[in-house]
């Protein structure tokens, strides 16, 4: 027997809608207001408010696996690509870099790996990867590298509600993997065997990551570094700017350096002693100061001040280099050599806060370093060592170093000697000027630092 009733609606599960949406009521769907000619008529659609839900809810569930927390508000939108009171040439190498970053976002392919200093973004730009990503509603982990193998180490719990295999394998397979802060785990056999399989799994499989680190690559485990440097796979951005979250330039020097403590010693401020000394001794401390000053203009490779007496105006003009390029911007660090091997003596410490590869790593990449007095440090073979590691890595990548020493040349270490007098990358200046005296030839007194 036929009706002419209308079919009943479909059942459908109510709720999932917005509680105070005004055309549902919460209810999640609705009933189209159309005649009963209509095919429609009488069967429930979704309301608007239920399908934004479903949208959030998924992309909620997308963030809690992604594990960004409080790096949720990092996106491409927000990044200071013109950093804080940069120079210009920082400046483009900052917006390149974001660039490239967010070329891969819109398409990962292959790996990405992020080096920089800490504060210098990296971990920003790679959180806005995965906000991008997840945007699309894509699948991203995101995880910090020690609070992954925390995680892994947890699986072996009893009370664990995730098997060591599932939480792994999620990991080994996630459709893109972003590890922050690679190098800054305690390097176990067990870490390293863990990272080493994720890793190999996932660049024989060519699956999209991204790997922020402060480490030079040379310190990472060898068969992790090896997929790391692959130029066919790997595309490695350095990013070269000073800590976003300082201000100023004295903020942004190195919590090691001491230039605040010669913060007089200037270009303006330095004594060219023409009325006290003879001729070709005031000539020469002419030549160091025009040397010093060029220096500042395009600070590359190394400039040595060396001289047998001490107090004839080597610091000064080593800090007067530091003063010019930091009131430019750049970061500095302006440390004398007994100082620096002390720092790096007190991370053996058990009580010290920061560890020595750490601290080590801020030495040899600061942007610009200037070594003051050279050879006044105990010369014990660790001290040797140190020094060589750090100023031949300084040395190799051309990165801007001013050195001072009143030790004579032939008593320098002659591995370090060598790169010295390396007229293509040192320029080696002889002050000939003795001590300061304090009097000009007319007997006025100077207060002048030297």
């Amino acid at each position: 027997m036929l009706s002419s009733d209308p079919p009943a609606p479909p059942a459908v599960e109510v709720g999932g809608g917005r509680p105070d949406c005004p055309i549902c009521g919460g209810m999640g769907f609705i009933l189209p207001d159309v005649t009963p000619e209509n095919p429609q008529f009488g069967r429930a659609v979704e309301c608007s408010c239920r399908a934004t839900n479903l949208e959030k809810s998924r992309f909620d569930k997308l963030l809690r696996v992604s594990e960004l927390g409080s790096l949720t508000n990092c996106t491409f939108d927000n990044f200071l690509t013109d950093g804080v009171g940069l120079p210009p040439a920082k400046q483009m190498h900052l917006k390149l870099a974001y660039d490239s970053v967010f070329a891969f976002g819109k398409n990962p392919q292959g790996w990405l790996v992020l080096k920089g200093g800490y504060g210098s973004g990296k971990t920003h730009l790679a959180a806005a990867i995965a906000n991008y990503r997840i945007a699309q509603g894509q699948m991203v982990l995101f995880v910090n590298t020690p609070d992954l193998l925390d995680h892994l180490r947890a699986a072996y719990s009893p009370s664990s509600d995730v098997a060591f295999d599932d939480r792994f394998q999620q990991v080994r397979n996630a459709p893109l993997l972003i590890l922050d802060d690679l190098g800054s785990q305690s390097n176990t056999e067990w870490a390293q065997e863990k990272l080493y399989q994720i890793f190999n799994h996932r660049y024989n499989a060519a699956m999209p990551t991204v790997v922020t680190t402060n480490q030079e690559l040379e310190s990472i485990e060898g068969r992790i570094r090896s997929r790391l440097v692959d130029h066919r796979l790997v595309k490695i951005i350095t990013i070269a700017v000073p800590d976003f979250r300082h201000a100023g330039f004295h903020e942004m020097q190195p919590d090691l350096s001491t230039l605040d403590m010669h913060a007089d010693q200037t270009f303006e401020t330095f004594d060219m002693r023409d009325r006290e000394l003879p001729q070709n001794e005031s000539n020469n401390i002419r030549r160091a100061f025009e040397a010093a000053k060029n220096y500042t203009e395009n600070p590359r490779d190394w400039l040595v001040f060396n001289s047998i007496a001490h107090g004839n105006g080597k610091t000064h003009l080593a800090a007067a280099i530091a003063n010019h390029l930091a009131q430019n911007g750049e970061v500095v660090l302006f440390i004398s050599v007994p100082d620096l091997l002390d720092h790096l003596r007190a991370t053996y410490n058990p009580s010290s806060v920061i560890r020595y590869d750490r601290r080590f790593n801020e030495m040899k990449n600061s942007p610009i370093l200037v070594l003051d007095d050279l050879g006044t440090e105990s010369a014990s073979p660790w001290a040797r060592e140190k020094l060589y590691q750090l100023l031949n890595h300084r040395y190799v990548a051309r990165m801007p170093t001013v050195i001072t020493t009143a030790t004579a040349i032939k008593d320098l270490d002659p591995k370090l000697e060598s790169r010295m007098m390396d007229e293509n990358h040192s320029t080696f200046f002889v002050l000939k000027a003795p001590s300061y005296r304090g009097k000009s030839k007319t007997g006025r007194s100077s207060n002048r630092r030297r």
